[in-house]
């Protein structure tokens, strides 16, 4: 037998960009503060992996994929639209008219974002070895930039390289990032 708390659809959230993580602790603890939690199952910000360089080092961060939009999958029946209206930075539901109630998003839509996300989250952290040992490469970061090498060593933890590079034709040991360095 289903009960009303059963029947959850997901509806977009509006709120005030960059406050999106604590807009979603704010609804989690009021709703759990006011003892609707049967009605609010799951409040999600979308979010994207994205992998940036800053002066050479490789720096993962999250970014919001869809900035200013929080998921939630509730049961918006009774007090519980109000409540997460009333909470600070939340703008009101996506797709809702002047006074009327706010519009689910559709199964397909919801099944195109959330597999979205749950690819965005995977994408990064597989990233196969791009090098093998005896591999020619170039630097093309750092203070040898331009140089060729051939590489030596793969550290797959650290993401490192150790590349024999010719400088004044001399063979010199550089331990380089998989950032610095492209296929030749």
């Amino acid at each position: 037998m289903t009960t009303e708390t059963d029947l959850k659809k997901w509806y977009v959230v509006r709120a005030v960009s960059g406050q999106e993580n604590k807009i979603k602790s704010y609804i989690e603890s009021d709703i759990t503060r006011l003892g609707l939690s049967d009605f609010v199952e799951e409040v999600l910000v979308p979010t994207e992996k994205v992998i940036q360089i800053r002066n050479g080092k490789k720096i993962n961060k999250e970014r919001n994929y869809f900035p200013g939009y929080i998921m939630i999958k509730a049961n918006l029946s009774g007090e519980v639209p109000h409540i997460i209206r009333s909470i600070t930075n939340v703008i009101g539901f996506l797709g809702e008219t002047k006074g009327g109630n706010p519009v689910p998003l559709r199964a397909s839509e919801v099944n195109r974002m959330l597999g979205k996300v749950d690819e965005l989250s995977i994408q990064t952290e597989n990233i196969a070895i791009p090098f093998k040992i005896g591999e020619i490469i170039k630097v093309i970061d750092g203070p040898f930039n331009g140089f060729n090498g051939s590489i030596e060593k793969v550290n797959e933890e650290k993401r490192k390289l150790e590349v024999m590079v010719k400088i004044f034709g001399r063979k010199t040991p550089l331990e380089l990032s998989y950032m610095q360095v492209e296929k030749v």
